[in-house]
């Protein structure tokens, strides 16, 4: 029992700083949450809804949706709460699994990217065997790693921190994250095996990364060949291209910070870099498929045009 942590509540200190806007933060929140409600169940609805989007490419793009609902569900209901309370506490439980959910909610939407990838390369590049390879069980086959994946690392990850003497409870943020729990361990407590491991998932997701990066190369270098390829290319791999590069970019942003970043930046402006994953790729991601997506564009055309009449 020793090498148990003895601290039973975390202190969010991110959260000071709302305290003079908090009725102002509060209503833009929670009408920005709604937005993600909104946008993406509507997605997933009209997929599941209409049997001509039952096809690899509309089911990963469900999966796609019901993760940016999983991660920003793990974030928003709590803020919301939180900047009515006047104690920003958060027990270790619900800190530990508010961490795996934010770090499973990024890792699997990187890895449904390099899946959705796939699907395109072998649509654009491999047409002939495509309707062979992506049957409905290679797709389930697929979602499952895409989801499970990211699951078993962080529930490893989130056990290895739970065996950590912590002597401090102090979290300069509005959310829990893994790698600053970690490092409220106590000096003498050994996190050699927590080290590794994120080491290896960082490996793990760059390899998610080449592997996407080589599906493009591929995909581009087919598409130079043939106007035909080329409007596939333009219509269904432009909004993964758009979802890909903003999702990478924001979350290379937030590491850089918490890397490199000085610690003179106001709170509030930390705050906004920490979650730009939460805000932009939720609300983005419907939107740019929604429209870019033929078959979905004009299935949302046509519920609007019912409405009308």
């Amino acid at each position: 029992m020793a090498n148990v942590s003895v601290v039973r509540m975390f202190l969010l200190s991110g959260l000071n700083e709302t305290m003079n806007y908090r009725i102002a933060i509060f209503s833009l929140t929670l009408l920005y949450y709604c937005m993600i409600l909104f946008f993406n169940i509507s997605i997933i609805m009209i997929i599941i809804l209409d049997q001509n989007l039952h096809e690899p490419m509309y089911i990963l793009l469900c999966s796609f949706c019901m993760n940016g609902l999983y991660g920003t569900t793990g974030f928003y209901p709590k803020f919301l709460l939180d900047l009515f309370s006047s104690s920003h506490q958060i027990s270790y439980e619900w800190c530990l699994l508010q961490a795996f959910v934010m770090y499973s909610f990024a890792c699997c939407e990187l890895s449904i990217l390099a899946v959705m990838a796939y699907d395109r390369y072998l649509a654009i590049c491999r047409p002939l065997h495509y309707q062979s390879v992506m049957t409905k069980r290679k797709v389930c086959q697929l979602i499952c790693f895409s989801w499970l994946t990211p699951f078993c690392i962080f529930s490893i990850s989130i056990v290895l921190t739970s065996t950590l003497k912590l002597c401090g409870s102090i979290i300069p943020k509005i959310f829990c994250v893994n790698w600053i729990i970690v490092k409220l361990s106590c000096p003498d407590t050994d996190t050699v095996i927590s080290n590794i491991l994120s080491y290896a998932t960082i490996i793990i997701y760059v390899c998610h990364g080449l592997f996407t990066i080589w599906s493009y190369m591929h995909m581009i270098r087919t598409c130079v060949k043939s106007k035909d390829d080329r409007v596939k290319f333009m219509q269904t791999c432009v909004p993964h291209l758009i979802s890909l590069v903003t999702f990478l970019v924001v979350i290379l942003f937030d590491l850089m910070y918490m890397r490199f970043g000085s610690t003179d930046l106001p709170q509030s402006l930390q705050n906004f870099i920490a979650i730009e994953f939460l805000l932009i790729p939720p609300v983005m991601n419907p939107l740019v498929y929604g429209f870019k997506l033929t078959k979905i564009r004009n299935r949302i055309l046509r519920l609007v045009n019912i409405e009308i009449k």
